[in-house]
């Protein structure tokens, strides 16, 4: 098996322009390939992880990872899948992101001299002279056929920005530029970029004619990872420090039943004859995959000692062991009790188990709530200082543990 049918195997091949030519040239390795990052925060999430293990089991075939790294786009933000325009971010905040996606990235992808390359858009689309831009691309876009993708389609009810409408032209140059530069022959995203892709592939394809055409395939990753970038609490973060290894665990651990092989498929690197065995599975052995999901991409993201850590605490956890040195902690100043003591309420919104308070007096009156291990049905529990001083365990429905303490 070739690595093109691996991935189709695992599920990660939506659409293809060149099926033939792609198949061909990275089963061969000759792909030089990119995949684009626009810095819209300080830390990649698990939308972003999809990408990433593509990335990485591609290289370990022989091809050549291009990561781009937005710094010129995320100027505008993409308006893909959003219903109003993203916050603008200062030049400051666009170039820190940038270098956090990088340290990040550099645990999955191997970058120097012969292997992957990282680039900036903002080192090009910067440079730009407005009037030499439009009269070098406009000419190759037909408003009409834009505003027929869906990328515009599902904003134009609500209202698409003048700048927003700019971004396909700038995705399509970069993958131009990437072309021109460095030898960049495909390039690789979420379904929900099919139409900004293709425009970089016709444009290259015009500008260069009909003898460019099998260096400019693209191909197409399925978004299921967008779908995985959120919880109740929010976005599940990579960095360790906005979304802790124990809690990166207990995500995985915690999805869908119906979602665990797909993501086993996707995202581990376990081989596809371990794979199709798991499949056979009495479906008793449910859990058993999802411990071997949680275990696997918490070892790619955090490293096999952490990982080894966040099981044997979540092992003694649910077994009633309550060792907790790992378990996800929210510490608390003094001064932020009242008369030495704070609501339950409040502590559950305050760790983030419940987003406001109405919803923390649902999750306690249905029973859904144990403070160091024992259920709590009393709204107005409050909780004394000394108790916080040893440190509180809140326990949300059979499977999600915090620790509060000073």
């Amino acid at each position: 098996m070739g690595i093109y049918e691996e991935l189709q195997a695992r599920g990660l091949i939506a659409q293809v322009t060149d099926e033939a030519e792609i198949r061909e040239l990275i089963n061969k390795g000759g792909a030089k390939f990119y995949i684009g990052f626009d810095p819209t925060a300080d830390s990649l999430h698990v939308g972003h992880f999809m990408a990433l293990c593509l990335m990485k089991r591609l290289q370990m075939a022989g091809n050549t990872p291009v990561v781009l790294v937005g710094g010129g786009t995320g100027y505008i933000g993409d308006p893909t899948g959003r219903s109003d325009m993203r916050s603008m971010m200062t030049p400051e905040t666009i170039e820190h992101n940038c270098a956090c996606f990088k340290k990040q990235m550099e645990r999955f992808i191997e970058f120097g001299e012969g292997k992957a390359i990282m680039v900036n858009n903002a080192d090009w689309l910067l440079k730009l002279n407005y009037i030499d831009f439009m009269r070098e691309v406009g000419p190759h876009f037909s408003v009409n056929n834009m505003l027929r993708a869906e990328c515009y389609k599902q904003r134009m009810e609500k209202g698409l920005s003048f700048l927003e409408f700019n971004y396909m032209l700038m995705q399509a140059y970069d993958f131009y530029h990437l072309h021109e530069v460095y030898g960049c022959n495909m390039q690789f995203g979420g379904d929900d970029q099919w139409s900004n892709m293709l425009a970089g592939t016709e444009l290259i394809r015009k500008k260069k004619g009909e003898d460019a055409y099998a260096m400019t395939i693209t191909l197409l990753l399925n978004s299921e990872g967008k779908k995985m970038g959120k919880t109740q609490k929010g976005a599940v973060w990579l960095d360790e420090n906005k979304t802790t290894p124990f809690e990166f665990y207990q995500y995985w651990r915690n999805i869908d039943d119906a979602d665990v092989m797909k993501c086993i498929k996707m995202l581990t690197f376990l081989p596809m004859e371990t794979i199709a065995d798991m499949e056979n599975w009495d479906a008793s052995r449910i859990n058993e995959k999802k411990q071997i999901l949680a275990y696997e991409l918490t070892t790619l993201v955090h490293g096999k000692e952490k990982a080894d850590e966040v099981q044997e605490t979540a092992r003694k956890l649910f077994s009633g062991a309550g060792d907790d040195e790992n378990m996800p902690t929210t510490t608390l100043d003094p001064a932020s009790l009242s008369e030495g003591k704070i609501g339950l309420l409040d502590l559950l919104v305050i760790t983030k188990l419940a987003a406001s308070k109405s919803e923390a007096r649902r999750l306690v009156t249905q029973g859904g709530v144990s403070v160091n291990d024992e259920k709590v049905t009393d709204p107005n529990m409050t909780v004394e200082a000394d108790a916080i001083k040893a440190g509180l365990k809140l326990k949300k429905g059979k499977k999600i543990f915090h620790k509060v303490t000073f």
